[in-house]
């Protein structure tokens, strides 16, 4: 299983044979006429007759994905924004980054910027997300590109399923490492617990102090921006591209579910180089499980006799006489005496006790619904009273 991927099924279960790790659930048409979401009426009429068998399959794995989301290029023409338009705007690359400004009648206004949908949903949580930090704003002073904004930076997206997580990721215990040849070329961790990833190593390294991005805790989204060279090496990190780029942040986690392979970078550069980078995303996550608590007492004098076969005497008879239409059990059977005594070849006066090794857990009707088992069996004697706290998950 590849780094970054989650199998959300048991291990010893084989859906099915192969690697593309699907589960294929089916069912049989007949008259309830129960089918799957994703198959339309008029193929569930034409396609199927009643008894025949339906299939469908999904995937039961999740992975880190990244999005290499970009500037448009100075080559691009009009109309190379994928999102909708503003009014009043026209899509051209220039050489800056052209806020929205007021020019004169009959002049182009010139915009740039990310070019993916889910850069635009995420604006307004972004912003709202500013009073953490001022870094996660869409417009501020602060970061790399000072006086302009996230829709003029090149944003390397990380997106982490929730099933790797829970509720949301523990805010201090995120980590991003880059690698280069085994060796720790840069980390940012959230050092200040408030989203900012500050790049903390190597210690004098280029960068060292400076925010290389923001982490989205409740959604699971990292945006990297930071975009100084981590090192003086020269890897193509593009997909469909073979320039030769230093490693950034905004190229961390090249080839995570993004297209970017050696083979789609090859034929520029030292592309040998890109095979020795190697990238570590660490992080706690949190879930909230609601837990019911349950208290089971043994009571003193209550509790003090056991059905296991050890705690008759040996020989003990429990029967005194069955037939078809009686059952009387023995009024004479022995309890063993485990009472201890201090002193050798002296047993000590006969005390009923009882070790408690399981805790049942009935309903109203008194139906067994549950039963609680104890790690080590605890002893009781007449005189005790006990209680077990019981705890688990709904």
């Amino acid at each position: 299983m590849p780094p970054g991927h989650i199998s959300l099924y048991e291990y010893n279960i084989d859906y099915e044979s192969g690697s593309n790790n699907y589960s294929y659930p089916w069912l049989v048409k007949n008259s309830s006429r129960h089918t799957f979401k994703t198959l339309g009426t008029t193929d569930y009429i034409t396609k199927y007759s009643y008894g025949d068998t339906i299939e469908s399959r999904y995937p039961m794995s999740s992975s880190i994905t990244r999005e290499f989301m970009y500037v448009a290029s100075a080559s691009a023409a009009d109309g190379a924004w994928d999102g909708p338009r503003p009014p009043g705007f026209t899509y051209r690359a220039g050489s800056t980054v052209v806020r929205e400004v007021v020019v004169p009648p009959g002049r182009t206004k010139y915009y740039r910027g990310p070019r993916y949908r889910h850069f635009t949903a995420l604006k307004r949580k972004l912003d709202y997300y500013g009073i953490r930090s001022e870094h996660y704003k869409i417009s501020s002073s602060l970061g790399q590109n000072t006086g302009f904004d996230k829709n003029g930076q090149i944003i390397n997206f990380i997106s982490i399923p929730s099933i790797f997580y829970g509720n949301r990721i523990t805010p201090g215990t995120v980590s991003l490492k880059w690698y280069f040849t085994g060796s720790l070329a840069a980390e940012v961790q959230d050092l200040n617990q408030n989203g900012e990833l500050i790049q903390v190593g190597p210690v004098g390294s280029d960068g060292s102090g400076s925010v290389a991005g923001v982490i989205m805790y409740e959604e699971g989204f990292i945006l990297l921006t930071g975009s100084w060279a981590l090192n003086d090496k020269s890897i193509p990190m593009d997909a469909g591209s073979t320039t030769a780029r230093n490693p950034s942040w905004i190229y961390w986690g090249a080839g995570c579910n993004d297209g970017v392979t050696q083979k789609s970078t090859a034929g520029s550069g030292n592309t040998s180089d890109f095979m020795s980078c190697s990238f570590d995303l660490t992080f706690r996550g949190e879930t909230n499980t609601q837990v019911m608590t349950l208290f089971a007492h043994a009571k003193r004098g209550e509790v003090n006799y056991s059905n296991n076969p050890t705690y008759l005497k040996s020989g003990s008879t429990r029967v005194e006489f069955t037939s078809s239409q009686i059952y009387q059990e023995s009024p004479n059977v022995n309890v063993l005496n485990m009472a201890s005594s201090s002193y050798s070849d002296f047993s000590a006066s006969f005390k009923r006790q009882v070790y408690i090794s399981k805790v049942g857990i009935y309903d109203e009707s008194k139906n067994l619904i549950g039963v609680a088992s104890l790690s080590s069996p605890i002893l009781k004697d007449e005189e005790q009273d006990l209680a077990f706290k019981i705890r688990f998950d709904i």
